[in-house]
């Protein structure tokens, strides 16, 4: 039974984190109540600085109240452990020091058995990294990770905690935001939706926005007509599309209903623009992982300034709701999900058995703990997927 265990979440924020913290320290309290338990504060920075906090009596009583809420209680960064020249620019560790290393020996002194990790395919992957770091160089720790993202992209993870949520969340933000079509004639309205290079999130995003839609009652006599909220194109990473046949299919649906609506993941056409933007010698920034900044890109404002012309808009419309859902609190979807990954999350930390916990397309999808060596990021979206398939359908989606 481990006497010591530390959680820490790192990365871009997802609605799980403080949800999945509070379930961590729930389940310790129910069956170890006497196991110590420490988060790092702000992810791996706060373990290379050494700087936590204890989890005392009042946090375990209300523990069940971090589900509530979105965000982390412990706070986040995107620090790659084996990124050494990044860490030092980042005061993390001194000139000479190794990142690992100082991440094991800060885990050693603390007396920590037991790390548990929460994040997406890079803070799975940095743990990875220090789990074989550890086990490498004899180090007695057992490393347990859950997937935190709202992409969805964690091969061969079938379902990572927070992306229901994002969907949702996503879809509520763009059912304010579609009125806006009546504010002027012809209104072309993009709604950029995060995800990477993974199409899931927008995807999602669009078919929660539609079955929302659905349920909705419609006044098409005077003005309040379902095809003017729907959505009339959804663009993902994983489809190509011509620009000119979408613009052609776009004018047509604001000659029909004086507006249009486009989902676009916020990686949709990223590599294109992000080549245009270095030709004209632009640099793109970048994060210690060397993942492009996406939010710098602007790919639905690239569209939205292709198309207001393209398909005769009177106005164009972008709008992002990547910070607004991807800071939620869970909804119930992903808080069974989460129960269920912190629960054997804590039963493999007593058994000693180490890995990320999700669901493994690989294995029949059975919730298991899945080895670092088969972790990776960048796992595309299925758009044979069955619900996807009908969105497109439902929307009159053509082959662009």
């Amino acid at each position: 039974m481990p006497k010591k265990v530390a959680l820490l979440t790192a990365g871009g924020l997802a609605p799980c984190l403080s949800s999945a913290v509070g379930g961590l320290i729930q389940r310790y309290t129910e069956i170890l109540p006497d196991t110590e338990i420490i988060g790092f504060k702000d992810g791996y920075d706060g373990l290379l600085r050494k700087n936590y906090i204890t989890v005392t009596p009042e946090v375990r009583a209300k523990a069940h109240l971090f589900h509530e809420f979105g965000g982390s209680p412990l706070g986040n960064s995107r620090v790659k452990l084996s990124n050494t020249k990044d860490c030092i620019k980042k005061g993390l560790v001194k000139e000479g020091q190794e990142p690992m290393k100082v991440a094991a020996e800060n885990l050693k002194e603390l007396g920590v058995e037991v790390l548990h990790t929460i994040g997406g395919d890079d803070t799975s992957l940095t743990a990875a990294e220090l789990a074989k770091y550890l086990h490498d160089n004899g180090y007695e720790l057992l490393v347990l990770g859950l997937p935190k993202t709202i992409d969805n992209d964690v091969m061969p993870i079938a379902q990572t905690l927070g992306a229901y949520t994002a969907a949702n969340e996503g879809a509520e933000f763009f059912m304010n935001v579609v009125a806006e079509s009546s504010a002027n004639p012809r209104m072309l309205i993009v709604h950029e939706v995060m995800g990477r290079n993974c199409g899931y999130l927008t995807a999602r995003t669009a078919y929660a926005y539609q079955e929302m839609l659905k349920r909705r009652q419609f006044v098409p006599s005077f003005g309040l007509s379902f095809e003017r909220y729907s959505v009339d194109a959804v663009l993902i990473p994983e489809v190509d599309y011509d620009l000119d046949k979408l613009s052609a299919h776009l004018k047509e649906r604001i000659d029909k209903n004086d507006c249009a609506n486009i989902f676009i993941s916020e990686g949709a056409g990223a590599s294109g623009i992000v080549k245009e933007l270095e030709a004209k010698g632009v640099e793109v920034p970048r994060d210690a992982f060397g993942h492009v900044k996406l939010d710098k890109v602007n790919v639905g404002q690239w569209h939205a300034d292709y198309l207001s012309d393209h398909a005769k808009a009177g106005k164009v419309l972008v709008q992002k709701s990547g910070y607004y859902s991807r800071a939620a609190r869970p909804v119930m979807d992903d808080i069974m999900l989460i129960k269920s990954m912190t629960d054997l999350a804590i039963d493999m930390a007593i058994k000693g058995v180490p890995g990320i916990i999700g669901h493994d397309e690989e294995r029949n999808g059975v919730l298991r703990p899945i080895e670092f060596t088969r972790i990776k990021g960048g796992k595309p979206f299925n758009t044979k997927v069955e619900w996807f398939q009908n969105l497109l359908k439902e929307i009159g989606q053509p082959a662009f």
